[in-house]
C-alpha cells in the first residue's frame, strides 16, 4: 500500500495494459497477497528465480515445487498451476486451428505446445491429409529422460484407421537440450520411410524439439523432399 500507484501491478495493468507488466508482476497478481516480510511481488520474483527467469522452465515445476517457496502455500500454488495449464491449453487450441503445414517451421509452431513442460521424452505424430492438411495430432509413446520406444506398426495402423492419411510428420523432444539426432532417431526414421513406401504414406518430416529450437530431418537432407 506504500508503493506509488504506478508501481502496483494491478493499477499498472489497468493504466498501461497487461503487456506492460513483467513476468514477475503478472505472477504477483495471481499470488495476490504477500507475507509479513515479503510482498506478493517479492514472492513472484522468487518463483521466477527458481525457474531461471524462463517461463518454459516455470511450466516444468510441480505443485510440490511451488509449495516449497516461502509465502506460496497450497492455495496460491494451485492458482499458479491452473494459470500455467490455461496458457498451455490456449496454445494447443491455437495450434489446432491451423489446418495446413507447408514446412518444418509450421510443424514446429504447431507441435511446441504439446511439449511444454515435458521433462521426459515423448513422441507425437501429425497425420496429414492430401495437400498437407492436418487430420489428427496424437501421442504415440512416452518414455524416460533419454529415450522413448516407438512402434512403427502402431503408427501405420492408426494411419490406416484414419483412412484419409497421405503423409506423416514424426516429432519428439530431447529433454537434454541437445538437438542432434541420435542413431536411434535416424534408424526409426529410415524404417518409417521404408514402411511408408509400401503403404503409399509419405514421411514428410521428423522434428526434434528442444524448448524454442528444433531440428528438421527434411531440412537437413535426411528425408527426401517432395
Amino acid at each position: 500500500k506504500n508503493w506509488a500507484t504506478e508501481d502496483r501491478p494491478r493499477e499498472k495493468m489497468i493504466e498501461k495494459g497487461a503487456n506492460s507488466l513483467s513476468n514477475a508482476e503478472l505472477l504477483a497478481i495471481l499470488i495476490n497477497t504477500g507475507t509479513a516480510n515479503k510482498s506478493a511481488l517479492d514472492i513472484a520474483k522468487d518463483v521466477m528465480n527458481m525457474s531461471s527467469q524462463n517461463l518454459i522452465e516455470l511450466s516444468k515445476h510441480t505443485f510440490e515445487d511451488f509449495k516449497k517457496i516461502k509465502g506460496l502455500g497450497e492455495k496460491k500454488s494451485i492458482t499458479l498451476m491452473a494459470a500455467l495449464e490455461l496458457g498451455k491449453r490456449r496454445q494447443l487450441s491455437a495450434a489446432l486451428e491451423k489446418p495446413k503445414i507447408a514446412n518444418s517451421k509450421d510443424a514446429f509452431d504447431i507441435l511446441t505446445p504439446y511439449f511444454i513442460g515435458n521433462v521426459t521424452e515423448e513422441f507425437y505424430v501429425i497425420f496429414l491429409m492430401q495437400n498437407l492438411r492436418i487430420l489428427s495430432i496424437e501421442k504415440v509413446s512416452a518414455g524416460g529422460i533419454t529415450a522413448t520406444v516407438v512402434d512403427r506398426r502402431t503408427i501405420f495402423k492408426r494411419a490406416l484407421e484414419l483412412k484419409l492419411v497421405t503423409s506423416i510428420i514424426l516429432a519428439h523432444n530431447h529433454p537434454s537440450g541437445n538437438l542432434t539426432p541420435s542413431n536411434a532417431d535416424k534408424i526409426i526414421t529410415n524404417k518409417m520411410v521404408e514402411a511408408g513406401g509400401f503403404l503409399d504414406i509419405n514421411i514428410f518430416d521428423h522434428i526434434i524439439i528442444c524448448a524454442n529450437q528444433y531440428y528438421s530431418f527434411r531440412d537437413n537432407g535426411l528425408i527426401t523432399k517432395i
